[in-house]
């Protein structure tokens, strides 16, 4: 079935966003704390608010996290535990070190609903429903987030290390990572479209301004004009961690300029901009998305729900943590 006709399908009958999903033994489903803690979602939803109202950068980086957390074990919460014992945390490892944030309004949110409904809500699920909730604040789509996952009792620091996306990957290898996940070539390009939003480090991309393939010379696929701005808050030594907005037309709005930038070889990372210069397939999504903003935010949603069903702890897998940054003890 072709690609636009799958969107079309998806147009008439949105309702498909909202059934139940498969994996890990169980399924998860969005009703999953209707009785057992009803005001959840509420809870989330006002903290993740409040949070954005503070700072607007906290949506992407909410998003982020999600995404950093389920390519690494599955959407397990293993991403919020810290070092001790046995567990080394996945906050070290490159792609999170200095970058990752959001821990503290996770805890919050954990806080507040363990005095409503103590051990219930696992902090995996806090963390999909405070993904969502902080697209929609931010102008995207909204979606029923399938519900009953479960934390894990450990992490992966090479996981996270080898599994997440670098900015410096090649096209291939940023697929063939999103191919380990079950997710594909469409996934890819909707949710590369979350960069429109949120902030990258001068550490992410000076490749691209100075030295691209080794030859001294700047990547030929980046605007000169857009480059050159660039370079004159990210010097070739020094500044690794000024932050740059990933959409520099709408920084804090959730849209489709993200795809425009990329049509217009203005794509921060190069992460983003292959999606536009490496593979035909994904070159069309990018147009698509660049011409129909409501095309995207249909996909956007069925992809992140697909991700989020990554792995996903059930029924007596795993537990339900009462501190989002340590195992439970026995």
């Amino acid at each position: 079935m072709g690609f636009i006709t799958v969107l079309s399908l998806l147009a008439i009958v949105p309702l498909c966003l909202s059934g139940k999903t498969y994996g890990g033994g169980g399924y998860l489903y969005p009703q999953f704390y209707d009785h057992s803690c009803p005001k959840a979602q509420e809870i989330v939803k006002h903290f993740v608010a409040k949070a954005v109202a503070e700072d607007p950068r906290m949506a992407a980086s909410l998003l982020r996290l999600h995404f950093h957390d389920c390519f690494v074990k599955g959407c397990d919460a293993s991403i919020l535990l810290d070092s001790s014992g046995t567990i080394i945390s996945e906050k070290r490892s490159n792609p999170n070190r200095d970058s990752a944030r959001g821990f503290e309004v996770i805890d919050e949110i954990k806080a507040a609903i363990e005095k409503v409904c103590p051990h219930t809500v696992s902090c995996a699920d806090i963390m999909a429903l405070a993904a969502r909730d902080s697209t929609v604040l931010a102008g995207g789509p909204n979606w029923d987030v399938p519900l009953g996952r479960r934390d894990s009792r450990d992490a992966s620091l090479s996981g996270s290390n080898n599994n997440i996306p670098a900015p410096n990957n090649t096209f291939q290898t940023i697929l063939t990572k999103f191919k380990l996940q079950s997710l594909d070539i469409v996934d890819l390009v909707a949710l590369s479209g979350s960069h429109t939003i949120g902030n990258a480090r001068c550490t992410s991309f000076r490749q691209r301004l100075y030295n691209q393939a080794g030859n001294g010379k700047p990547d030929y696929t980046l605007d000169q004009s857009y480059a050159a701005h660039l370079r004159t808050h990210c010097p070739k030594s020094g500044g690794d961690q000024n932050l740059f907005f990933l959409d520099f037309v709408s920084p804090v709005k959730f849209d489709n300029s993200y795809f425009k930038n990329l049509l217009a070889y203005k794509g921060l990372l190069s992460s983003d901009e292959v999606l536009f210069t490496k593979n035909a397939e994904s070159r069309e999504l990018v147009k698509t998305y660049a011409y129909n903003q409501e095309l995207f935010f249909q996909q956007f949603a069925k992809s992140m729900i697909k991700m989020g069903n990554i792995s996903p702890l059930t029924g007596y897998k795993g537990e339900i943590r009462k501190y989002c940054r340590k195992v439970n003890a026995y």
